[in-house]
């Protein structure tokens, strides 16, 4: 099938890779000329037959909304938009209904794979009609990994970037528990090995995962992360998880510390831990550290 695919980037780029590979026409738009098929979205939507099948991944929010505005100009009824990238679940939902409203299909797709997604397939879970999912499935079958799992249906529009979301929720989670327990044995002086007893963990044990094989990856380029620094960005899905939670009534508490504790990681002085020193001391006589 023919693709048009907005948004070329470090998984944008790969996934067009992949989807050529499976013998597919993609038809790729991103703002540097260096990486883009075409030079517009016009000559994008131009170089596809209808019915047509847009995928943007580009990033959420303002960008997102101004690329799928400018589809809904260009497109035509019986058309599909799906959005790829990280969007919000009820951004999908404003969108699927000002692109019905012009006779255009949308699908919301979480994707999951990062860079090594071109290799080992992308993880995909996908919202919207039956109808319009139905259109995009042969894209889905070509990045989605070899077998019967990696991908879903998981629902009606939205659903499939609310399930992304609750993923990347989850990812915070492991993430911080890997080093929490990485810091403690860094910590002790009896284990002296401490890369080779995450290595160790790799088989047979109930912790095993892709993220511990990466965490021994990063081991391996550098022991002891004595190159890094200890600050952790969030792109805002585990933000999300923790609204949503609260609008549900659900308790996370491993996901909403994991995500604190990344703003913790930006405080170079902490303030609350400042309260908390001068607190020790007060009623404890604890001693403090002044600032030099």
């Amino acid at each position: 099938m023919e693709l048009g695919l907005v948004g070329l980037g470090k998984m944008g780029g790969n996934m067009r890779e992949r989807i050529r590979r499976a013998g597919h026409t993609v038809v790729g738009y991103d703002r540097n000329a260096d990486l883009a098929d075409v030079h517009s979205l016009e000559e994008l939507v131009g170089k596809l037959s209808g019915p047509r099948v847009v995928w943007v991944m580009v990033p959420a929010g303002a960008p997102t909304q101004s690329t799928i505005d400018r589809l809904a100009e260009l497109l035509e009824p019986g058309d599909v938009v799906v959005d790829g990238g990280n969007s919000r679940w009820t951004d999908d939902e404003r969108h699927a209904e000002e692109l019905a409203a012009k006779g255009i299909g949308f699908v919301d797709c979480g994707v999951s794979g990062g860079v090594w997604g071109l290799e080992n397939g992308y993880a995909l879970m996908y919202g919207g009609d039956a109808e319009n999912v139905a259109k995009v499935q042969p894209v889905f079958d070509a990045l989605k990994p070899e077998g019967d799992s990696g991908a879903v249906h998981a629902g009606r529009v939205g659903a499939g970037h609310f399930a992304k979301m609750v993923h990347n929720g989850i990812e915070y989670a492991m993430m911080q528990a890997y080093a929490e327990g990485w810091e403690l044995l860094e910590k002790v002086h009896s284990v002296e090995n401490v890369r080779e007893v995450f290595r160790s963990w790799q088989e047979g044990t109930v912790i095993r995962s892709w993220l511990l094989d990466l965490a021994v990856n990063a081991l391996d380029e550098d022991e002891h992360l004595a190159g890094l620094r200890g600050y952790a960005q969030d792109s805002g899905e585990g933000r999300w998880t923790v609204e949503a939670a609260i609008d549900n009534a659900v308790p996370l508490p491993a996901i909403t510390a994991s995500l604190f504790a990344r703003f913790s990681s930006r405080q170079e002085d902490s303030p609350q831990m400042k309260m908390i020193a001068a607190l020790r001391n007060q009623f404890g006589g604890h001693a403090v550290e002044k600032k030099q």
